[in-house]
């Protein structure tokens, strides 16, 4: 159980790096959306464990693709809500 865990948040780690460079992040962190869609994984393992009644598995193929749906959903969905509360001005560089 507890590899099974474990393989969603790196499934959701790598898939949120993935979304991170792929968006338009407007300034913002990526390091964020990358713990969002680590959370975003666990969730969708978590559901696909309980519609589909699976156990949590170290290998199981069909809940790493639904980690990996899940943390995608959740690294857009997190930065799509963030991106209206950034700054959309160029970065301009401080003189002192």
């Amino acid at each position: 159980m507890f590899l099974g865990l474990v393989g969603w948040v790196v499934v959701g780690l790598v898939v949120g790096l993935i979304v991170s460079k792929v968006l338009d992040l407007h300034g913002d962190d990526p390091k964020l959306g990358i713990a969002a869609a680590g959370a975003g994984a666990v969730v969708g393992g978590i559901l696909y464990s309980v519609i589909g009644g699976a156990t949590v598995e170290a290998w199981n193929p069909w809940s790493i693709l639904c980690a990996a749906v899940g943390g995608g959903a959740g690294a857009a969905i997190w930065h799509g809500v963030r991106s209206r509360f950034v700054s959309r001005s160029s970065y301009s560089v401080r003189r002192s």
